[in-house]
């Protein structure tokens, strides 16, 4: 267990020297929880960090933005509530479509319910 501990500070430390220290709050808004449970907040950075949030006890809607290592710039919105944490982002992996035949079989089986 050590070993795995020491091991990942290892790696933090090293991946440490890609990290924009020097990156300074533009702006921060943060409206703490009402009674009714609402919040928000948003801020913004120097090296081209933003997000905001905003929701209650029955959900929560967001967005963020970065720049990658690579200069690409990622944009992920989101919201989650009591269907779970559910992303959006036009660089997220999407699932491949469904074959033909699958979807032929699928409508058979609802079709022709098996018999109790």
């Amino acid at each position: 267990m050590f070993k795995i501990l020491l091991l990942t500070a290892l790696v933090a430390y090293a991946c440490a020297d890609n990290i924009d220290k020097d990156a300074q709050v533009l702006s921060f808004k943060n409206d703490v929880a009402d009674p009714e449970g609402n919040y928000a907040y948003a801020f913004e950075t120097s090296n081209g960090i933003q997000q905001q949030e905003a929701g209650n006890t029955v959900g929560v809607a967001g967005q963020y933005e970065y720049v990658s290592p690579e200069g690409e710039k990622i944009s992920i919105s989101y919201t989650a509530d009591e269907n779970g944490f559910q992303p959006s982002g036009a660089h997220l992996p999407t699932p491949p479509p469904i074959p033909e035949a699958i979807v032929r079989a699928l409508e058979y089986i609802a079709a022709h319910p098996a018999a109790p």
